[in-house]
């Protein structure tokens, strides 16, 4: 596929041309990162000193999210006035129109496949270098053969049948958590349902959402939201499970409970070396069994415009997006797609990852891709903060405190609110 093809030398010839301006005076620059199982401190400080060796004059002061919402939390620094200098997939909803976020020059930007992804009317204000699937559904092999399931599901028949089947054999089908402050880990089932059932069947359904000619009574969106409540109803989704936290859900499922787990790629780097082909992927399956993947480019980095050195911090931005070194690390630690020309992933990419990948790769040859529902981050793109207000939604409705009516509302309440 040409998306992944060589074409042309990568990191060391653009990040040469990136440290050919001089700065007199070293500057200092806040970062901020966020930390989860796949990405430790030690991830954050390797990558950081990867960059550092190839961008002169730069010191780097690591800020840490005290959660994985690193939106919340640069929007609290921000209303202190102390917007990070530096920030790493902090959505720009808000702070770019505000004008708080430096715009990229396009034509730095040669390396990327798709530098205008998730732009705002072509003014780019945060680097698009990662693709993601935001989700798929990955499976435990064992399971699926304990419950006599002897194909993935490609239809949403085949997948109900396959959640009774799991169901008979005394496994819970569906893992879904989302406890304490990571509301959005319980979004998933209800974002791959999305993806089938609004976003395949209508590409511009986030604009007229956003500019008023719809909102969430819609048909479509509505058919979403009746096959989660039919698998809460079926018993396919255990609402004991909802207090795990994200890193809590991530281990129930690699420690057992759970023969289904929706979740973005990144999922395909958590089993161990010995444990990864215990493990497949399908996408979420379809009415009529047509393939919808549903990916997300970018989540790169973007500058804050009053950075002391806004030149210097987009210098650095550009390199540590663009150094070998740290791009395989998020391969390997977080199975990210890099958006890179010439990019090849390192030769011991784990086997969920390969699996991962051919899904992505049938989808693109198929213009079967489509867009993540929360994850825009340009031009239409939701509200900063919406998609933990559904998560906070979807563990209500799961858990009986809000029916499908109610849930309804809440959605339309709370979009009105964060956009006033």
């Amino acid at each position: 596929m040409a998306r992944f093809a060589r074409s042309g030398a990568l990191a060391s010839v653009a990040v040469a041309a990136l440290m050919s301006s001089a700065f007199a005076a070293d500057v200092k620059l806040t970062f901020l990162t966020f930390e989860i199982p796949n990405l430790s401190a030690q991830f954050w400080d390797d990558a950081i000193a990867a960059t550092n060796k190839v961008v002169a004059g730069v010191e780097i002061e690591k800020l840490v999210s005290p959660t994985i919402d690193r939106d919340a939390y640069a929007r609290q620094l921000d209303s202190t006035g102390q917007l990070p200098d530096i920030m790493v997939a902090v959505s720009p909803s808000g702070l770019a129109e505000a004008g708080k976020l430096a715009q990229f020059d396009e034509a730095a930007l040669a390396n990327w496949f798709s530098p205008r992804s998730n732009s705002y009317d072509g003014a780019i204000f945060q680097l698009p270098t990662n693709t993601q699937t935001i989700p798929l559904v990955y499976y435990r092999l064992s399971d699926f053969e304990k419950a006599g399931i002897a194909a993935v599901p490609k239809t949403w028949t085949e997948f109900l049948d396959a959640c009774e089947a799991l169901k008979t054999a005394g496994i819970t089908p569906i893992n879904v958590g989302g406890g304490g402050a990571d509301t959005w880990a319980a979004n998933y089932t209800l974002f791959a349902l999305i993806a089938t059932d609004v976003y395949a069947k209508d590409s511009a359904w986030l604009g007229k959402l956003m500019n008023g000619e719809t909102d969430f009574n819609d048909p479509l969106f509505q058919s979403a939201v009746t096959k989660l409540k039919t698998l809460v109803d079926n018993g396919c989704i255990d609402p004991a499970l909802l207090s795990n936290d994200y890193a809590g859900l991530q281990a129930s499922f690699l420690g057992g409970t759970g023969g289904m787990y929706p979740m973005g790629s990144w999922f395909a780097a958590a089993p161990g070396a010995d444990e990864q082909k215990l493990y497949g992927v399908f996408p979420m399956p379809t009415d009529d069994g047509s393939l919808v993947v549903p990916a997300y480019t970018g989540g790169g980095l973007s500058v804050s415009a009053s950075a002391p050195d806004v030149a210097k911090a987009q210098e650095w931005a550009i390199a540590f997006s663009q150094v070998k070194e740290n791009l395989d690390a998020f391969v390997r630690a977080d199975a990210l797609f890099i958006s890179l020309k010439g990019y090849e992933p390192p030769a011991d990419v784990s086997f969920l990852y390969n699996a991962t990948l051919t899904h992505y790769k049938a989808a693109a040859d198929a213009n079967a891709v489509i867009n993540v529902f929360g994850s825009e981050g340009g031009t239409p793109s939701l509200p900063a903060g919406f998609t933990g207000e559904v998560g906070a939604a979807v563990i209500d409705l799961i858990s009986g405190r809000r029916d499908q009516a109610s849930f309804t509302s809440y959605l339309n309440d709370k979009l009105a609110e964060l956009r006033s």
